[in-house]
């Protein structure tokens, strides 16, 4: 576990629901995961609502909706300040200076340009000044001041102008290049000043992965490939396993980072099931895909120890999977044709009856006569033609929480050591 330590603060954290609340949840999720401990700070939530490890520190005047703090936005929006203002910020300082003095990072989401409790951010500027807090990193999601809804409830002055008022000792982001252009207009800063860190996806859950088939996924390095081809079969003859093989080693030549994964075991009991499994081997080698051809039958979490997984964790990688790619010589029928196209994955698949009679037009049939290097042109020529497969790619391999984090935040981290 890394030693810096981060809290993260906001007016509510999960389970209140939200946009901003969302992204705390990944934030803490993900910083944890990266050996980052991680402190949540806010009015209400609930530690159960946020990942295994992550602390919660509530302080109930943080809360937008406490009555006192809705009672000074009351006369705040009318353009007063509350007789009791003073009094609250300095509750607050007190209350969070010794907690802030503990952390290394302190990110604090849309405190700095929001008007839904001044007295903590003014607060938070005092903390500032008098250096309890370090590596400030404020997380602006949205801007009060130039909001056309919330625009009328903020007036020129103290301490309506703190949510526009730019300071060298923060570092500030936003989550798209435009909003970007609209805080630098708004601090009359330049816009490098600024970072950009778009928000993320979290692919186990939006994939509905469960843990072992997202373990796995993630052992596969299927996240970040260009492509990802599914075999669900066995390991017979029947399956022209070594077909696939070659094509995938002529997409490797032009470039293409994919994977290819066959899902079932040899049948440990047939010599000639294992016979042909230790010649696919040896021709993975001798392709050198040995990285990108992958055996789910010995990609568990122990090496040494074959693998097998059920229909469950099968549809994981059906969920995950680009392509289902079936290049045999003889099937009955062809289910896969049919649970790939049940969850949206593209087929490639020579001439089998599930293909033919009814995938029809929306497969891509080919001759296992052909040569590898013409169906790995086919292959190429849907990737450049469907923009669904290129959007999932580069969501995939840029836009996971995951690879924000790495990419993106951890520099931000490291910038503040």
């Amino acid at each position: 576990m890394n030693g810096n330590k981060t809290a993260i603060l906001h007016y509510t954290a999960p389970p209140v629901v939200g946009g901003v609340e969302v992204v705390i949840q990944e934030h803490a999720r993900v910083f944890t995961e990266g050996g980052f401990p991680v402190t949540v700070i806010t009015g209400r939530g609930d530690a159960a609502a946020l990942a295994a490890g992550v602390e919660l520190i509530l302080v109930p005047e943080m809360d937008s909706q406490q009555p006192r703090v809705q009672e000074q936005n009351s006369a705040l929006t009318r353009g007063a300040q509350p007789s009791d203002f003073e009094a609250l910020v300095a509750q607050f300082v007190r209350t969070l200076s010794p907690l802030l003095k503990e952390f290394d990072n302190l990110i604090l989401h849309n405190l700095f340009t929001k008007h839904f409790n001044l007295a903590l951010t003014a607060a938070l500027y005092r903390l500032l000044d008098d250096g309890s807090i370090r590596n400030c990193i404020a997380w602006c999601h949205d801007f009060t001041w130039t909001s056309e809804n919330s625009r009328g409830k903020v007036h020129p002055g103290y301490p309506w102008d703190l949510l526009r008022t730019y300071r060298d000792d923060v570092t500030y982001v936003v989550v798209s290049e435009h909003r970007r252009k609209t805080l630098a207009g708004l601090f009359g800063c330049p816009q490098d000043r600024i970072r950009v860190v778009y928000n993320g996806v979290n692919p186990d859950e939006l994939l509905g992965l469960s843990a072992e088939g997202g373990r796995l996924v993630h052992r596969l390095g299927l996240l970040e490939a260009d492509l990802v081809l599914l075999m669900p079969v066995r390991v017979t003859q029947a399956k022209n396993i070594e077909f696939a093989f070659r094509t995938l080693a002529a997409l490797k030549e032009n470039n293409i980072r994919a994977k290819l994964i066959v899902t079932g075991p040899p049948d440990p009991h047939d010599a000639r099931s294992m016979d042909y499994f230790q010649s696919l081997q040896a021709l993975r080698s001798e392709l050198k895909i040995e990285h990108e051809a992958r055996f789910v039958f010995e990609s568990g979490p122990d090496l040494d120890e074959p693998y097998t997984i059920d229909s469950g964790v099968v549809g994981d990688l059906f969920r995950v999977s680009d392509m289902m790619f079936m290049p045999s010589h003889r099937e009955g029928f062809g289910m896969p044709v049919l649970e790939a196209g049940l969850v949206g994955a593209a087929v490639l698949s020579s001439h089998v009856p599930a293909a033919e009679e009814i995938g029809g037009r929306d497969v891509i049939l080919f001759d296992p006569q052909e040569s590898p290097e013409t169906v790995a042109g086919l292959v190429r020529d849907w990737m450049a033609a469907s923009s669904t497969y290129r959007l999932r790619r580069r969501v995939r391999q840029e836009y996971t929480w995951r690879s924000i984090f790495h990419r993106d935040i951890l520099p931000i981290l490291e910038a503040g050591t």
